[in-house]
């Protein structure tokens, strides 16, 4: 008996290997997502805006340290190739289905899709693939299609679903299985003083938990004032030290005290242990490190941190093996610490973590 054709949707789907693993990053920083891989023991074979492919072993055993540039990791990927809109949904809706087998959907589902801004167009393309897939799945299983999620999962370990990266017009990558590195697009407040109140807000995702009412929270370097704003609006009090000014909400906020004073020389009111420690300082961040991190979590003056450290001026990645290695303040005084290039962040790393006891 000669066996079934294959559909136009099934030659369009090709498998990679199954130890391949797509890695997504903010477009701009795949050569240094690349360094890190390489260095973590997955060397890139493939790399374009916002996404490197490795072919090495690997699969959900993801080397340790953890990678800082990497938003998500798709595990052993498929390509699909397509002309149109039809044939890319289709294609995906016979890999997801595929990629089940057996499994039952019981519950919320993640279905998730991204999208890089360049070129011009592929975002509209990408629009109308979802649409195109989404309509498919109703017809073929209406109550899998109502279970779907574009909610990013809230967790470090790796999920079940559909996840599908376009590289181009007619080249996407799709896989069932994927891991989420805790950075997200945050929504905006029109009274957050500077964008950097995003970077905060997202940080939260990283420690697990955020400044709530009653709590006592340091601002290292606060102007304009957008982390304290962040930390009033929950409810905490907030001591924002800087010499500069505040604004917008944080400008005259009741739960704000300004303090005019250089981030390097403040201490807590009788050195008393805080329960939050912001601290984002345009300085070159070994002099940061050395001169204001290491004495707050040596000393144990806070129970939870979020600390931004420029790379501009310095090898990113000589700057991660630093905050990685033994001597660093973060593995000494740190635990559960997660260090994150995020979405909102531009040349910096955001290390969150709370203060180990002595």
């Amino acid at each position: 008996m000669n066996a079934p054709t294959p559909s136009a949707a099934e030659r369009a789907v090709s498998a990679i290997s199954p130890n391949s693993v797509l890695s997504t990053c903010q477009a701009g920083f795949e050569s240094l997502l690349g360094r890190e891989l390489e260095g973590a023991g997955l060397p890139a074979a493939e790399s374009a805006p916002g996404w490197c492919l490795s072919l090495q072993p690997g699969g959900q055993a993801l080397p340790r340290p953890e990678i800082a540039f990497a938003h998500a990791f798709y595990f052993s990927p498929s390509e699909i190739r397509g002309e149109s809109v039809n044939a890319i949904a289709q294609a995906l809706l016979d890999f997801f289905f595929a990629g089940l087998g057996s499994e039952r959907i019981e519950g919320p589902w993640p279905c998730l899709w991204q999208t890089p801004a360049e070129p011009v167009g592929l975002g509209r393309r990408a629009t109308a693939v979802e649409k195109a897939f989404a309509e498919l799945l109703r017809r073929r299983m209406s109550r899998v299609a109502r279970l779907a999620s574009a909610s990013h999962p809230g967790s470090f370990e790796p999920v079940r679903g559909l996840f599908v990266r376009f590289a181009d017009f007619g080249r996407v990558f799709a896989s069932t299985g994927a891991l989420f590195n805790g950075q997200r697009r945050m929504a905006d407040d029109p009274l957050a003083p500077s964008r950097s109140y995003l970077k905060v807000e997202e940080a939260y995702g990283l420690v697990g938990c955020e400044p709530v009412s009653g709590e006592l929270v340091v601002d290292l370097g606060a102007a304009p004032g957008g982390w304290s704003f962040s930390a009033a609006r929950r409810g905490a009090r907030v001591l924002a030290v800087d010499n500069g000014p505040l604004k917008g909400g944080a400008l005259g906020n009741p739960l704000i005290e300004h303090i005019l004073a250089d981030a390097f020389g403040f201490r807590p009111p009788g050195d008393q242990a805080v329960d939050w420690l912001f601290c984002d300082l345009v300085e070159e961040p070994h002099h940061t490190l050395r001169n204001l991190i290491t004495p707050w979590l040596a000393e144990r003056r806070c129970r939870n941190f979020i600390v931004n450290l420029k790379f501009g001026r310095t090898d990113p990645l000589a700057l991660l093996q630093q905050l990685r290695s033994p001597a660093s303040p973060f593995v000494i005084h740190g635990k559960e610490v997660r260090i994150r290039h995020l979405f909102h962040n531009r040349e910096e790393f955001t290390i969150a973590g709370k203060c180990a006891p002595p």
